[in-house]
């Protein structure tokens, strides 16, 4: 059996197989494993080009972008995960273009615009809890709970509850039927 072609593999193999990769982070490059630093330093690249005064005036942008490689191995990273993902579901054939989601579509319909536009809302939360966070859910839950960090196991709780409670606002008991 070719692991590379199951559909699913053992949680448990996986969860062991982050841990090491973020021992090797830590080991050869002195970092934690995380990814949302990514968005910040390329919105700050793309505004240094159109406004690169208001990027060295805004501390927050200037110490992510100025004096920072264009792409970094953050960025790499997650080039890496959106490649790895495409692999994966390829190899294992669990590849395929849903649009609009059966258990979405039996909440909320069939409207790919109001789809789109509520994925993009909600990643954009993400993104800002994130940020707010001084963390992404990997940054906070994977390198932060390795190193038993208090704010990252406060977060991994928070980020978890909310999600279990806004799963169940928006579908419901009944919505395990539509999955």
């Amino acid at each position: 059996m070719n692991i590379l072609r199951t559909p699913r593999w053992s949680p448990y193999v996986v969860g062991a197989g982050i841990g090491v990769l973020s021992w090797i982070t830590f080991a050869f490059m002195g970092k934690a494993l995380g990814t949302s630093t990514t968005m910040v330093r390329l919105v700050g690249l793309i505004e240094s080009i159109v406004a690169p005064g208001h990027v060295a005036a805004n501390p927050y942008l200037a110490r992510r972008v100025i004096d920072q490689p264009a792409v970094d191995w953050q960025a790499m990273l997650v080039l890496g995960l959106l490649l790895g993902a495409l692999l994966s579901a390829r190899l294992g054939g669990s590849y395929k273009v849903e649009k609009v989601p059966n258990l979405w579509q039996w909440r909320f319909g069939p409207s790919k615009p109001l789809r789109y536009g509520a994925a993009f809302l909600g990643g954009a939360l993400v993104l800002l809890g994130a940020r707010m966070a001084d963390g992404c859910t990997s940054g906070h839950g994977i390198s932060g709970g390795l190193q038993l960090s208090v704010s990252s196991w406060i977060f991994f709780a928070a980020f978890f509850t909310t999600g279990i409670v806004t799963a169940m606002l928006l579908f419901g008991k009944e919505g395990r039927n539509h999955v």
